[in-house]
């Protein structure tokens, strides 16, 4: 690409703060951070790919900045840093690459030229510097204009109440036959009415995306001739990823646009946000960005210079910098300010906790800032409590303001309904997890329960296979988990035995019911409740194709799941004691019995020794509803019936006796996953003590009815 001569332009100061390029005073005003740069040159690109190179003068804590007149909104950018190049130390300066702005607002082009992207030549941490200049082989920022369309009122659906739903913007929506193409795959498909209106009839309350921040392609993928589809692998932490705008160039508006509809519905929005690591690799991948800015005040370095992975991606941001915590922190107010987002789940979090690669802080300074902050500590914040490091599986060790997704709980649940585990630790998960988080001020629906997630099997590839079968990925089916706590019921894969089909439905049904019935808040993964398959694929992260996206064309199977799981997700938005915001304490509630009792089959209470029988398949979990501790949205107590769960994970059909009459006047049965429309088949109405036959393999849920007040309950 051409270079024309730097103008004789004055550049004017500017200011330090914020970062990022922002029009102003007939002209933009840049700031970028590198404390390492000897100079820095703002480089505009114009539409015949070439360069013109303005140098920023001033510099102010550690800050390049200058106000460029004349330049306009839409204009494309980038910076060289001209300084310091020794890999011993971690400095990898380089002007021959061209680098994104950290702080751009939207990002356009893609990495197209490895070679040219890399900033050394042969051995990353010993050869010289390449170069070769990669203008034209990498993406570029683009100046923006503030605002665009109003996102709406924010839900603020109290956690208890919320229902989670984990979904790809892209997979949603691209083979959805309703929507039209040119929206397919996009926010706007996202925002559609038809989209909407499944979000609403399903009852979920918050749609968690997985990464919508500006990401590429990983040099393995792109090697191999592959994409990144889920995008942990971000480029930029402001830009909303521009490949899923139905129009290129207003993504950002298209975003707020989603946003907007789904607020509109009254379904809040979470991002799922990548700050351990980013795009550029290991050492030897590319110069994108961050590592030619200033590497060593990004990136976790061990004390010789070299690049530390504690997050199996090559790199890692270090939590531990001022420069990281501040790109953190100002990204998160941007999109919940800016963007309207209503909260963020934190990949790989505990990474987020471990400044300089240490040990494990819940009160690190990254964690702290976030939680801290006047905007921040009134999102949603959930952390994935582990990395790829011993000492970063921290399920429970997040501080007081933190929801964590429960991998505990998802474990329970599966080995429990194929039958390799006792009831002893399903116990505590089905009453919120204390264990876990009745402790240091937090309350059960910080404990983000889930089956299935986007990492790992589906919720049908769950119940049917044993093995994963990652094939199409190229790796040789060496990626992905082993452990996934699996069962094919004696066919791998897809079967036409009839048998086979209605107990893997069968122990589906088991898992949503278990999950939406649990103490605790449920998150569901898009597509589970239509029955989707990765034809046992548990790792699909570049299968950007048919595998990965939602089938929406009905079947005998996905037709009656789905209208299972919006009976379940009723039943629990209908039901405050199936949610409540306090821990089971054993308080006397009005009737005079504890808050929560656990039952054996014969109808007499647990004791001791029961919880130490590992060969029990069975657990019976009483609720008083009397006294929830579930309140309205003007904060009185409400009062609601009581409730018995029943869980049979054994073979053979189990014979159960009901509580007494001073549990409940009467029982009626709710749900009865041995149906697939889970109506029960049991009388309407059963007596106290009445002995019933619970299906192999099965869970019944009971309604003890009371006569109560409407209204606010006295404490």
């Amino acid at each position: 690409m051409a270079t024309r001569p730097a103008s004789d332009t004055q550049v004017l100061a500017g200011r330090p703060f914020p970062l990022g390029a922002y029009p102003e005073a007939g002209g933009v005003r840049f700031a970028v951070t590198s404390a390492v740069a000897d100079a820095v040159e703002v480089c505009l690109i114009a539409d015949d790919g070439s360069e013109r190179r303005i140098e920023v003068t001033e510099r102010t804590f550690g800050v390049w900045h200058g106000l460029v007149p004349g330049v306009t909104p839409g204009q494309r950018y980038g910076y060289r840093v001209h300084g310091p190049y020794d890999p011993s130390r971690g400095l990898r300066c380089n002007p021959a690459k061209l680098l994104v702005d950290p702080y751009a607002y939207r990002i356009t082009g893609r990495l197209t030229n490895l070679h040219a992207a890399q900033g050394f030549v042969g051995d990353p941490a010993r050869g010289p510097a390449s170069t070769v200049d990669s203008l034209g082989s990498v993406p570029l920022s683009v100046v923006m204009s503030p605002g665009g369309p109003d996102t709406g009122a924010k839900p603020e659906v109290p956690f208890e109440e919320s229902v989670i739903y984990e979904v790809h913007v892209k997979g949603f929506t691209q083979q959805h036959p309703f929507i039209p193409e040119a929206l397919r795959g996009t926010y706007l498909g996202l925002a559609h009415p038809v989209s909407i209106e499944h979000l609403a009839r399903l009852g979920v309350t918050t749609v968690e995306l997985l990464p919508v921040h500006a990401f590429t392609d990983e040099p393995s993928l792109i090697r191999a001739g592959r994409h990144n589809y889920w995008g942990y692998s971000p480029l930029g932490y402001f830009a909303p990823h521009p490949r899923y705008a139905s129009e290129p160039g207003r993504e950002v508006e298209e975003f707020r646009t989603m946003v907007a509809a789904l607020h509109a519905a009254n379904i809040e929005v979470i991002v799922d946000v990548v700050f351990n690591h980013t795009c550029e690799g290991g050492p030897d991948g590319p110069t994108l960005s961050l590592r030619g800015l200033d590497a060593p005040a990004y990136y976790l370095h061990t004390k010789r210079g070299h690049m530390a992975d504690i997050t199996g991606c090559g790199n890692t941001l270090d939590a531990g910098s001022p420069t990281v915590v501040r790109l953190v922190t100002d990204s998160l107010r941007y999109w919940t300010q800016e963007l309207g987002v209503d909260g963020f789940r934190f990949d790989l979090a505990s990474t987020l906790g471990r400044p300089r690669g240490g040990m494990f802080d819940r009160d690190s300074t990254m964690l702290t800032a976030i939680t801290t902050d006047p905007v921040l500590s009134g999102c949603k914040l959930i952390a994935e409590p582990w990395d790829a490091t011993g000492e970063g599986y921290r399920v429970g060790d997040f501080g007081a303001q933190w929801a964590e997704w429960n991998g505990r709980y998802r474990d329970t649940l599966r080995d429990f309904w194929r039958g390799a585990t006792g009831v002893r630790d399903l116990a505590f998960r089905l009453s919120g997890s204390s264990d876990l988080y009745d402790h240091n001020l937090r309350r059960p629906w910080q404990s983000i329960n889930f089956v299935t997630a986007h990492d790992g099997f589906t919720l049908r590839d769950l119940v049917s296979y044993n093995e994963k079968h990652n094939e199409d990925n190229g790796e040789d089916n060496r990626d992905g988990t082993n452990d996934n706590r699996s069962w094919n019921h004696g066919v791998e894969g897809e079967t036409d035995d009839a048998g086979v089909l209605a107990l893997r439905t069968r122990q589906a049904r088991n898992l949503l019911a278990t999950l939406l019935l649990s103490t605790g808040t449920p998150m569901l993964t898009a597509g589970d409740e239509m029955w989707r398959t990765q034809g046992g694929n548990n790792n699909a992260y570049c299968l950007d194709d048919e595998t990965s996206w939602l089938d929406w064309t009905p079947s005998a199977a996905s037709e009656p799941m789905l209208a299972f799981a919006r009976r379940l997700v009723r039943i629990r938005a209908e039901s405050p004691a199936l949610r409540q915001p306090e821990f089971f304490e054993g308080r006397t509630t009005p009737s005079g019995k504890p808050d929560l009792i656990w039952f054996r089959p014969d109808g007499e209470e647990f004791d001791e020794v029961d919880w130490f029988d590992d060969d029990r398949r069975s657990l019976c979990l009483w609720i008083d509803g009397s006294n929830s501790q579930a309140r309205n949205r003007e904060g009185a107590l409400v009062t609601d019936h009581s409730w018995l769960l029943i869980l049979h994970a054994g073979d053979e059909p189990l014979e159960v006796v009901l509580p007494g009459r001073e549990y409940g006047e009467t029982y009626k049965p709710t749900l009865d996953t041995s149906t697939a429309d889970g109506v029960s088949t049991h009388p309407a109405v059963l007596e106290p003590k009445a002995r019933i036959t619970v299906e192999a393999r099965s869970l019944l849920l009971l309604r003890a009815p009371r006569d109560f007040i409407e209204g606010p309950q006295t404490p």
